[in-house]
């Protein structure tokens, strides 16, 4: 009995292997990942008109109402294709091409994809607009016209033959497979129950509209998509719906579990009574096709209500006078919003004075000696009417300058003087609570996020330099929470250290508030450079309308504020998929990722030492 399973098991995996690849329009020998393009495809979406703070991600498959095969039937494929589509926030293209039987016309279509999207607006019309868009890319770049016939003709040999389609949808199909070769020929197109086979080389709608056929669309608010949680497929999105709670305790199942070929859960978790993880989740999650999730609510005697948002005032940080309203940019409006954001900076409560722990009191050591060296340096200073030595560029420059009758008055000498260090900095951490993970069995991001605040006080300390040590997190909008760890005013010392001990994982990561109040308390110093520091271990996010692009370019133009100010903006990250977003928000060079976190402590002070060198 036993072997007789296991020969019916094989010869169904065999069978199932056999049927889904005939039945696969793909071509998986020539299958090209946008993991391998994911480069080239952002620099090209970027060059060609992009907006710069959109993302380059996977697409997740969609459903779309389509007249299979007899074949595709049998096999149940097709049922969902994934297509490329762009909004406010992403560009998401397919995880994998393979639409056509040659690699170099998959990669061509990536590119060709990017560029649409590069010239793509707000959709109204599915057809119209990928007409239009293709239209302007060809006229504007005339030598992308023999890839993209090469693209279309090779897809057209493809596409069903509408003598083998009944009226309506071969009316459709001959005027697409019109408008794939003449761009803006047709402005009509018949009416079908049924969509059409898809078209790689078209942009599709950003979220799907559950209509029958897609070429006749109207404006939809695009602030509602329903978002699923990550899977473990990095940038792959899944579908949720909303449904109604079930009041039933069970059921029966009617049917044999071998007959049961494709599955999908509703599963009833009260998140405001059951937090604990499930290591099964992501491996659920990632098999489910859609995820639904309903409001639940159980009143439970005998329990605690607990307000999960804030902890109560008498074991809360300590706030320091009344808060500060600041403005937020929304780059969707083009325009900042006043009084939009309210900040208050805290104290962190516990905290008592303490020394530096003994486990960092050798690196202390070893950076005090070296930033006691920066005290003490001599620097030449040129152009002196005297001096030890001859500054040969001045020489030269008055030896031009006579021969073309020129004879200003300069000085001809250099003189080695000590001077005193005319800088002041504010260090800013984050402190969200994604500072609460593991670096590994021993140390968590915070741990690390504290030696380095430590040991770089220590540092600067030993040079003279004017500092301010600040953390932050944030709890939407309305409770951005800034830490005083050491103002300008005060002294370093073992209040300082004891408050830097004191830190816990905040909430999120409001990053452009926290950026102007710290630019606001820098602006008030007197020195004449300014330089502003963020630590940090992800891209700014918070629970409302601050995830995505929004954050990134509110963040961005804090940064474009500070700069315009005269401060000098510069962000250490240790997150590894920095190089997606810092480039946008604080410039090719306004950055440096710590690619082994546990050297954050150290390569901090090195960092502001090559920041601040003359």
């Amino acid at each position: 009995m036993a072997f007789t399973i296991e020969v019916e098991e094989w010869v169904g995996s065999v069978w199932h292997r056999f049927i889904t690849r005939r039945a696969s329009p793909d071509f998986p020998e020539a299958s090209v990942s946008l993991e391998s393009m994911h480069r080239p495809l952002s620099v090209l979406f970027r060059a060609m008109g992009g907006a710069s703070g959109i993302g380059v991600e996977a697409a997740n498959a969609r459903d779309l109402m389509l007249r299979r095969t007899l074949l595709q039937q049998v096999a149940g494929t097709c049922k969902q294709l994934p297509v490329a589509w762009c909004d406010a926030s992403n560009l998401r293209l397919p995880q994998n091409l393979a639409v056509y039987p040659e690699v170099s016309l998959n990669q061509d279509l990536y590119r060709w994809l990017a560029l649409l999207a590069a010239q793509a607006g707000e959709m109204r019309h599915w057809a119209r607009d990928n007409q239009r868009w293709t239209q302007v890319i060809l006229e504007r770049f005339p030598a992308m016209r023999p890839r993209y016939e090469r693209l279309v003709e090779a897809h057209l040999q493809l596409r069903p033959d509408p003598d083998t389609l009944p009226r309506a949808e071969a009316a459709l199909e001959r005027a697409i497979c019109r408008a794939l070769r003449e761009p803006g020929s047709v402005e009509q197109f018949p009416r079908s129950e049924v969509a059409p086979w898809p078209l790689p080389m078209w942009l599709y709608p950003a979220e799907n509209l559950g209509v029958p056929q897609a070429t006749e669309l109207t404006e939809e608010d695009q602030d509602n998509n329903l978002q699923a949680p990550p899977t473990e497929q990095k940038g792959m999105r899944k579908r949720a719906k909303r449904v109604e709670d079930s009041t039933s305790k069970g059921g029966l199942m009617l049917f044999r579990l071998e007959n049961l070929f494709s599955w999908s859960e509703h599963v009833e978790l009260d998140r405001q009574g059951d937090d604990s993880e499930n290591e099964d989740a992501s491996r659920v999650a990632e098999d489910l096709d859609e995820i639904a999730m309903s409001r639940q609510r159980m009143r439970k005697g005998g329990g605690l209500k607990l307000h999960l948002d804030l902890p109560p005032a008498d074991v809360d940080d300590i706030p320091l006078g009344e808060g500060v309203k600041l403005p937020e940019w929304d780059y969707r409006k083009q325009r900042m919003q006043a009084d939009f954001v309210s900040l208050q900076m805290m104290l962190p409560r516990g905290s008592e004075p303490m020394g530096l722990p003994l486990r960092l009191s050798p690196l202390a050591r070893k950076l005090r000696r070296q930033f006691e060296h920066l005290r003490n340096d001599r620097q030449w200073l040129r152009g002196q009417p005297q001096g030890s030595e001859l500054d040969m560029q001045a020489w030269l420059d008055f030896h031009v300058e006579r021969q073309h009758g020129q004879c200003a008055e300069r000085g001809l000498f250099m003189e080695q003087r000590q001077n005193r260090r005319d800088l002041a900095c504010l260090l800013l951490a984050d402190l969200s609570m994604s500072t609460d993970a593991h670096l590994d069995d021993e140390h968590k991001v915070i741990d690390v996020i504290t030696d380095s605040l430590l040991l770089f006080g220590e540092a600067l300390s030993a040079v003279g330099d004017d500092f301010a040590l600040y953390g932050f997190s944030s709890l939407r909008r309305q409770q951005v929470r800034m830490q005083e760890l050491k103002s300008f005013k005060q002294r370093y010392g073992d209040d300082t250290r004891g408050r830097i001990q004191a830190l816990k994982p905040g909430y999120y990561t409001r990053m452009g508030a926290a950026i102007r109040q710290a630019t606001e308390l820098l602006g008030k110093c007197k020195q004449r450079r300014k330089l502003l520091l963020l630590v940090t271990d992800g891209k700014p996010n918070d629970l409302d309308l601050y995830e995505g692009r929004y954050g990134v370019e509110d963040t961005r133009e804090a940064v474009l504020e500070a700069r315009r100010q005269g401060l000098l903006p510069f962000c250490i990250t240790i997150d590894q998929e920095a190089g997606d977003y810092l480039p946008y928000m604080f410039g090719a060079n306004g950055y440096t990722l710590i690619k082994e976190p546990q050297q954050l402590p150290f390569r901090l002070p090195q960092l502001y030492k090559q920041l601040t060198q003359p």
